[in-house]
């Protein structure tokens, strides 16, 4: 279970990771988890492109793969 961080946004154990998006098949770095008004208070996932680009957003759930936990990544309770 996530826990709020502030904001409407919620940690999550992939947050600054690379996954893929199954919706898009698309894969980007994991930059938050948050209520979006434009859902009606949905949860959405915030992913940025590797290499730059448009941020977009996803359903969390259609999120998969992370990239393996390096020291530079901020993945908790996987190391």
């Amino acid at each position: 279970m996530s826990t709020p961080l502030g904001l409407g946004h919620r940690s999550h154990k992939w947050l600054g990771r690379t996954v893929t998006d199954s919706v898009t098949g698309k894969r980007g770095l994991l930059r938050a988890i948050t209520l979006d008004d434009a859902t009606h208070g949905h949860m959405v996932a915030w992913l940025a492109p590797e290499g730059g680009g448009v941020e977009w957003t996803t359903d969390p759930s259609a999120l998969h793969n992370p990239s393996p936990v390096t020291p530079d990544t901020s993945a908790k309770g996987e190391r």
